[in-house]
């Protein structure tokens, strides 16, 4: 198959990082795969070399929205699928599935809803005219139809695939259900026991990166990932961790860049916590920071399904989130994940404190939980197959 993935831009965000991922995936499985964006440059666009990918704009406007050609560009094209990513490409999907019909091209313009926020209308008249609309998990597909009134036929759900780390071979006798990408997550009945203790390099290499940040061996880390945006809200993060114990040796990470990251510092300093916050800005691979911190923590108020979760428990990180669309469709609940109310600071430090006083073994067993579940649920060639399997039924018609 021919197939197009269209982008705005290539910013720093879990969409962005998806769509470069499925460029490499689709065509390392034999297909035509190629990434049009609107904008060039981006905090991704280094990432994007080795793959098929040209822009609309031939210097950067600054304009998310304006696609100079882009049906022009689709139509010699002639792809078998055009595979819309992120907000503005969909608000084109309509006009470009109306022009492939003028114009009797076999194109299908498949449309994505990959986040919370409220979808404007002139994006829900965009998906609407697309043979059909993907999403990352049931609880946003349950939305799309019971609060935008989108035909359930029409939509199909494929979870996120996990982008840090590779994925390895799932152990046996762990949380391996290994779930069809468009079927609900079962994490399975068995437990696997506790993975042995890390080698001494690599608690050695751990704590050298500990120590860049000011966190000794007993420090317990708390990681962020995310842009800083108001949705993303790390604000309730501060917060609540601002009311952990006096006499706890803890850290918050917060890795990424936005809007409201100058506010999020104001508050730190406010609250007199300087030595215990620390913003380490955008990270093309925050891999090593995973592995030195100790806890994940997500307040978000709008999600889809959060890759920073899938991620984090790749990593061995158990998790404690707010409450967010699709966010319990990541996690295992109360084996690798903890699910708390938004917005509510004793009910997160409640469900984070007996992960920070938890025995080495125990956390070690957290771990080995967490790392299988999402390694399993979210492999990228599951979630690869399922897209390929979806465009061959389009194609066919």
């Amino acid at each position: 198959m021919k197939i197009l993935i269209l982008q705005d831009r290539l910013r720093s965000g879990g969409t962005e990082r998806q769509s470069l991922l499925l460029t490499r995936e689709f065509a390392a499985a034999g297909h035509a795969a190629s990434l049009l964006t609107f904008r060039p440059g981006g905090r991704l666009a280094a990432a994007a070399r080795g793959t098929d990918h040209r822009s609309l704009q031939p210097f950067d406007t600054g304009l998310d929205w304006f696609a100079p050609g882009l049906g022009a560009a689709v139509s010699r094209a002639r792809p078998d699928i055009v595979l819309c990513m992120g907000k503005t490409a969909n608000a084109y999907a309509g006009r470009l599935q109306d022009r492939a019909r003028r114009e009797g091209a076999p194109t299908a313009i498949v449309a994505t809803s990959r986040s919370g926020y409220r979808l404007p209308g002139y994006y829900l008249r965009s998906v609407r005219r697309c043979p059909m609309l993907i999403t990352n998990s049931h609880q946003a597909a349950d939305l799309l139809v019971t609060a935008y009134g989108l035909r359930r036929e029409r939509i199909a759900v494929i979870h996120n695939s996990l982008v840090f780390p590779e994925p390895a071979a799932t152990p046996s006798g762990g949380l391996s259900s290994a779930p069809s990408a468009a079927g609900p997550l079962d994490p399975g009945r068995a437990t696997k026991p506790a993975a042995p203790a890390p080698a001494p390099a690599e608690e050695a290499s751990r704590q050298v990166l500990r120590q860049r940040f000011g966190a000794g061996p007993a420090t317990q880390v708390l990681l962020s990932v995310g842009m800083f945006r108001p949705e993303k809200n790390q604000r309730a993060l501060i917060e609540a961790a601002a009311g952990l114990p006096a006499g706890l040796d803890w850290q918050l990470w917060c890795v990424g860049e936005g809007p409201t990251r100058a506010g999020c510092e104001q508050l730190t300093r406010r609250l007199g916590l300087g030595e215990r916050i620390r913003f380490l800005g955008f990270q093309s691979d925050p891999a090593a920071l995973y592995r030195g911190a100790d806890v994940a923590v997500h307040a978000s108020r709008e999600e889809s399904l959060s890759n920073f979760l899938i991620e984090a428990q790749a990593h061995g990180l158990p998790v404690v989130a707010a409450e967010a669309l699709g966010n319990r469709e990541c996690v295992v609940p109360g084996r690798t994940g903890w699910i708390v109310p938004q917005d509510n600071a004793p009910a997160f430090r409640a469900a984070l404190l007996p992960l920070l006083g938890s025995s080495p073994e125990a956390r070690r067993a957290l771990a080995d939980q967490a790392r299988t579940f999402a390694r399993s649920a979210f492999d990228p060639a599951r979630q690869v197959a399922a897209y390929l399997e979806m465009f061959e039924r389009l194609v066919r018609g």
